[in-house]
């Protein structure tokens, strides 16, 4: 039988505190505990950490138009973007919890930095594009702050986003496919590029790369926690121990091609102090030129390119809110979040803190999910995730052990997730299907998600138009699709009046 004492014991351990973290969070009010917000923000972390080694990848092996890396050099600066990526994600994963009081974390968005890669600094310095990412960024936080970003939502058929989406999944696991080796150049007219090395599968390097893929696809399938984080770890494990046995060495020897070594990094265990942890190296901060791209391209380019990181980044942000708030609980009946227009805000302050910490626009994250399913609820987990990713930056030296072939598979398999929303294009019509379909297909074969982009919009204002529908066509994407033409044509058009 239960005494008085007992039953008021019970009675305050069942009553939700109410200090000042509390209040400020919302943690009972949103039916939540403290533990379950730093479980949540522990999950969220581990399930999202890989961005700290695939970003560094995606942006430290391109180079800008005057054929030098990202940090300047000869040679690629990996742990320097490494820890600059963990500032940044930390920094803003903080700055959600502490303004948007939500549990969605933010670190470099996958696929903006494969088009600032491969599709800015190609044609400009990392200086200047790292500039026009800051541009972008202030101009959605302008969009936000003026209302104007719903205008900006409704321009774009939804389809059409969804195909950006799906063309940028399919890119990005061809990039991982490349580096790691498992696809190739054959140096012949036909066909150009053909499977691993002369259409067989030979060497070690390759065998831990397939491994690794069916390991990650397997973990991915059964939804383990962390199973991108968990696959690149097991990974880089199983290249060290086969390295140790075989002794395949690097890709290139001496300056000449080995076709059966490993890609990036040599992969050895750690054997020094300094190789496991070390002081950040953050001379990427602030290294841009906000307009600098205005006098490497055209006008036209230039605004073209911030748009199409605007499109991109805008619309995956809305997605990923309602989706992870919805998980959350936190969307109203109306469909909107609580502090809507400050989660807005911090996103478009991600994409400008991107280009200013050099690691190209930062997001929300969809991985906040994984905290969500923890039981997370406020912005406390956000915070718990971006300690997190500041302890990280001392740890960046290890993504100097990590070989192409360990790390390729997180980018295919994200890349097959970001093609899961394939299904929401409705193939039966005709005037949005082809419009998607070559937006995803050229962004690939065209090695350009702006090409892809670009083709898609003037594709679907021509077929709209021919089938008498272009009171449909929102003005706004008459325009950009105007802009990306004369981008297209503007080899000719100089050639027309003179000024090629």
């Amino acid at each position: 039988m239960q005494t008085p004492k007992d039953e008021t014991m019970v009675a305050k351990e069942a009553t939700p505190p109410h200090g000042w973290l509390d209040r400020f969070f919302e943690i009972s009010a949103r039916g939540s505990t403290l533990s379950r917000e730093v479980r949540g923000g522990l999950a969220t972390f581990f399930t999202m950490a890989y961005i700290v080694v695939l970003n560094p990848l995606i942006l430290g092996f391109a180079q800008d138009a005057d054929k030098q890396f990202l940090g300047d050099g000869n040679a690629p600066n990996i742990p320097a973007i490494a820890a600059a990526t963990a500032l940044v994600a930390g920094l803003l994963s903080i700055l959600m919890g502490l303004v948007g009081r939500v549990p969605f974390a933010m670190a470099a968005g996958l696929g903006l930095n494969a088009f600032v890669a491969l599709g800015i600094a190609s044609s400009m310095s990392w200086e200047d594009a790292m500039g026009l990412v800051v541009l972008e960024g202030l101009i959605i936080a302008i969009l936000v702050l003026t209302g104007f970003r719903v205008a900006v939502f409704n321009a774009i058929p939804a389809q059409l986003k969804t195909a950006i989406s799906v063309g940028i999944g399919l890119f990005i696991a061809l990039i991982g496919f490349v580096d790691a080796g498992f696809v190739r150049a054959t140096g012949n007219p036909s066909p150009p590029i053909g499977l691993g090395i002369g259409g067989e599968l030979k060497s070690w390097p390759l065998l831990v790369f397939v491994v690794g893929l069916l390991l990650t696809g397997v973990l991915v399938a059964r939804k383990t926690k962390g199973a991108i984080l968990i696959g690149i770890v097991a990974t880089t494990i199983l290249a060290i121990v086969v390295e140790l046995l075989v002794k395949a060495g690097p890709s290139m020897v001496d300056g000449k091609p080995n076709a059966g070594g490993w890609g990036l990094n040599v992969p050895a265990f750690p054997t020094r102090l300094s190789e496991f942890f070390g002081i950040p190296d953050l001379r990427l901060i602030g290294d841009i030129n906000l307009f600098g791209a205005f006098g490497k391209v055209s006008a036209v380019a230039a605004i073209l390119l911030v748009f199409t990181l605007l499109v991109t980044d805008f619309f995956d942000t809305m997605g990923t809110i309602v989706g992870v708030g919805s998980q959350a609980g936190l969307v109203r009946e109306d469909g909107s979040l609580p502090r809507t227009r400050e989660i807005l805000l911090v996103d478009s302050i991600g994409a400008a803190a991107g280009g200013a910490g050099s690691v190209s626009s930062n997001t929300t994250y969809i991985e906040s999910a994984a905290g969500v399913g923890e039981g997370a609820r406020t912005g406390l987990a956000s915070v718990v995730t971006g300690v997190l990713f500041l302890l990280a930056m001392f740890v960046a030296p290890l993504v100097k052990i990590v070989p192409y072939e360990a790390a390729a598979p997180a980018l295919v398999v994200v890349g097959f997730l970001m093609m899961t929303s394939i299904k929401n294009i409705d193939f039966s019509d005709f005037s949005v299907a082809i419009p998607a379909f070559l937006t995803i297909v050229l962004m690939p074969f065209g090695y350009s998600i702006a090409t892809g982009i670009g083709a898609g919009f003037i594709s679907y204002v021509i077929i709209k138009t021919f089938q008498g529908k272009a009171r449909e066509i929102h003005p706004l994407l008459w325009l950009v699709s105007l802009l990306f033409v004369v981008h297209f044509a503007i080899a000719p058009i100089k050639a027309l009046f003179g000024l090629a």
